[in-house]
């Protein structure tokens, strides 16, 4: 994927670029992580946890060289970048793009024998990845086993990424709230979905507070505009602002689509700057 980036890049700076006007950058699944406890070994273990996701890929184009985490654990087992990978590796990219829906606390699992879950491999970083501290969640659990909802995560991780790659500019390329098909759900129940809205309004608050403290976000892509087929999950999983009857495509508006409507209309990078929240209750 680093290679590929590099290539592409390469490619449209050297034939396109020039003449199109435009910005090449990379997409990535960014969640945010939290050290399960005040521990030393914790603390080092969500720094790891972001080298083995994030760091992984933006390190070596922005910074020629994978994080020092993975150095330390992985050593020789990374594959090396040739003279001609570096010199593409410097082309950079002009964005980057964040796909945010959830957050976890992270436990260390090198001085502790963590049993099996997301990370605790060597090649995954050593670290356990969890929604709960002590049975109590970072954040409202949802009937998605992936995503909670922690918005003050969306202000941390773009914080976290502008102090470390010197403020690239940002878009949020993912971010919404889905539900899964429940069969003893009436439409106007579907439609009237006041989680979603309420989980959207709490991200947009904290992504709002992280622009006010200098952050360059410079867009905001909400998933999604429809219901859709998602991954493993097919179309038991809702994220639209439109719910989709699969059976005649007929397609309805959410309640959440006239929300929308209404904040892009009120909200401008001007009026984010000035004003200090949308929910107060929200930001971190």
């Amino acid at each position: 994927m680093i290679l590929s980036h590099a290539a592409v890049v390469d490619m449209y700076r050297n034939k396109y670029q020039t003449e199109q006007g435009g910005k090449i950058g990379i997409v990535l699944h960014c969640d945010w992580f939290e050290p399960l406890s005040n521990s030393t070994e914790d603390k080092l273990a969500t720094e790891r946890a972001q080298s083995f996701n994030i760091k992984w890929i933006l390190d070596p184009i922005l910074f020629g060289k994978y994080p020092k985490e993975m150095e330390m654990i992985l050593g020789t087992i990374l594959p090396k970048f040739s003279s001609n990978d570096k010199a593409k590796l410097r082309r950079g990219l002009d964005f980057i793009g964040i796909n945010h829906y959830a957050s976890y606390y992270v436990r260390d699992c090198i001085s502790t024998v963590c049993e099996s879950g997301q990370g605790v491999t060597r090649t995954e970083g050593l670290y356990q990845q969890t929604s709960l501290k002590n049975g109590v969640p970072i954040g409202e659990l949802t009937p998605c086993d992936w995503l909670n909802v922690y918005p003050q995560g969306m202000k941390k991780i773009l914080i976290y990424l502008k102090d470390r790659y010197n403020n690239t500019p940002m878009f949020i390329t993912e971010n919404g709230y889905g539900n899964l098909n429940d069969p003893d759900l009436t439409e106007e129940e579907y439609l009237n979905d006041f989680k979603r809205i309420e989980y959207m309004s709490g991200h947009l608050d904290n992504l709002m507070a992280a622009i006010r403290e200098g952050a360059d976000v410079r867009g905001y892509f909400a998933w999604s505009l429809l219901d859709n087929f998602e991954w493993k999950f097919g179309f038991s999983l809702r994220f639209g602002l439109h719910h989709v009857d699969f059976a005649t495509l007929k397609k309805t508006p959410k309640s959440s689509a006239s929300w929308y409507k209404h904040f892009i209309e009120k909200y401008t990078t001007e009026s984010i700057v000035a004003e200090q929240t949308i929910e107060g209750k929200y930001q971190a």
